[in-house]
């Protein structure tokens, strides 16, 4: 008796319930064409088969209940699968291209607050697209389990999916004919130094000026008295408010409370931790980035460029993955100051910097007085435009906006040459160019197309060192391929 009890008892302990990470549940996307990783908890030893689509493998927890294992490379299916990990099953799963889209509001965005939801919502009756929208906050630690579920794209449900996803993820749907899986994973007004992760942030010998400078911020921020100034001012608005109604003004905008926007914001590498931990290594084509607005300040965007690639290969790094990445150059805004244009500057040089990458200019479609624009089709289609035609190697018009390439003095005129510079036009006047001479000074200059090519003078400069383009937070978009889209700012 007691040796069958204790039989008994291994075979219950060896076949114990699976714990899955949030991400693996029903209506699911599997990336197709790669291995795809399988991972969770069970009870230690025990032994857990993952199957679908006719492959089959099993693996053995470890003793502190863990596992993983690989599937073989998956081919894209439209018809629905059903994948079986250990005691779980995981119903309507499709096979496709799967990308995450991380970064700050403009990434998340929805589909309801951009242009146009009558006609997205007409239009999205797509049960091939799929959207996981990861819920977990920030974190101390790396988390190993989020949360969110999988949601079938349907005109009921399109308008809470993270808009710029959901418009590039449509565009290659339509293209590739396949299905689309898309992650969003972001939190509005957070800075980059929240989505890298601790350690590899602390490793880098560049942003260590930018970590002393934290701690200065840090020493002097007093939750105690802030949140008594948050009560303050809830009150003065809370009495502004009654106010306004009573006058029939406008109402003002309550108070930010900054301890919740600051806990919501996680420290550094909080958001990597709560919010991209729990999806690695889930098998993923490649990442989208809308993000920069937070850390487009005086005292941070010097150190941009060493953040964005240091994400772009902390997170190819832990995915084991050198996946494609691209990301959304700013828009124009009002926001005085150079911090706008100098971090267009680093995400322009970004590309120089971080393999495999790709970058969509939206400097035609942001809004003067609005940080988050509404027209996110655009922003999703010219991100797709970049995967067609690099990652898919399918024909695409452009794949960018015109690129600085070189500029060669010749006597008191520039030369300018552009990357996807093919049918380079104006859009009425040739304007917001400028040229400066040995002694620094900038002075508007005359442009002109000439095939390919630019060519920009200006007469108080009679031997020019250097020229530079929409150098504005908020400039007017004037130079595009025949693609229509718009060159990338640039100073040269």
């Amino acid at each position: 008796m007691k040796t069958l009890a204790a039989l008994l008892l291994f075979t219950l302990s060896t076949h114990a319930a699976i714990t899955l990470p949030a991400v693996f549940s029903d209506h699911m996307v599997l990336q197709s064409g790669k291995p795809v990783p399988v991972w969770g908890a069970a009870a230690p030893g025990a032994e857990v088969t993952v199957a679908i689509a006719g492959q089959k493998k099993t693996t053995t927890a470890d003793a502190e209940g863990k596992w993983s294992l690989k599937l073989d490379a998956l081919t894209a299916a439209a018809e629905p699968q059903t994948l079986t990990i250990g005691d779980k099953t995981i119903k309507d799963v499709l096979i496709g291209e799967v990308w995450l889209g991380s970064g700050q509001s403009n990434m998340a965005m929805t589909v309801e607050r951009s242009n146009d939801l009558e006609g997205s919502k007409a239009a999205a009756n797509l049960p091939l697209i799929r959207v996981f929208t990861e819920g977990s906050g920030a974190s101390p630690t790396a988390k190993s389990e989020g949360k969110g579920a999988w949601i079938i794209c349907t005109p009921e449900t399109v308008g809470k999916f993270s808009a710029t996803a959901f418009f590039f993820g449509r565009t290659l749907h339509a293209a590739l004919k396949t299905p689309v899986g898309l992650i969003n994973s972001s939190v509005g007004g957070t800075p980059i130094e929240s989505w890298i992760s601790p350690e590899a942030q602390h490793a880098s010998a560049e942003l260590k000026p930018f970590f002393a400078a934290m701690q200065q911020d840090d020493a002097k921020f007093d939750p105690v008295k802030m949140k008594a100034l948050y009560e303050r001012q809830v009150a003065k608005w809370t009495e502004d408010v009654r106010k306004a109604k009573a006058d029939g003004q406008p109402l003002p905008r309550k108070p930010r409370d900054p301890v919740a926007t600051r806990e919501r914001k996680g420290d550094v590498g909080g958001l990597f931790n709560g919010k991209i931990a729990p999806l690695i290594p889930f098998a993923i084509r490649g990442a989208i980035w809308y993000q920069g607005e937070a850390n487009a300040q005086p005292t941070k965007v010097a150190f941009y460029q060493y953040q964005l690639p240091l994400l772009a290969k902390d997170w190819r790094t832990r995915w084991a993955d050198e996946f494609p990445f691209a990301w959304v150059q700013l828009p124009n805004y009002t926001r005085p100051g150079d911090s706008w244009p100098l971090m267009r500057e680093s995400m322009l040089n970004s590309l120089n910097t971080i393999p495999n990458s790709g970058m969509a200019v939206t400097l035609d479609i942001g809004d003067a007085k609005d940080i988050h624009p509404k027209n996110k089709q655009d922003v999703g289609y010219r991100l797709a435009q970049w995967a067609l035609g690099t990652v898919y190697q399918k024909d695409v018009p452009a794949i960018c906006g015109p690129l600085i390439d070189t500029a060669t003095a010749k006597g008191s005129e520039l030369v300018l040459t552009f990357k996807h510079a093919k049918g380079l036009q104006a859009k009425g006047d040739l304007t917001e160019f400028e040229i400066a001479g040995a002694d620094g000074q900038w002075q508007p200059a005359e442009a002109k197309i000439d095939g390919e090519t630019v060519i920009v003078s200006a007469k108080p400069v009679a031997e020019p060192k250097g020229v530079r383009y929409a150098w504005k937070d908020n400039p007017v978009a004037t130079l595009f391929n025949g693609a229509g889209m718009p060159a990338s700012p640039f100073r040269k």
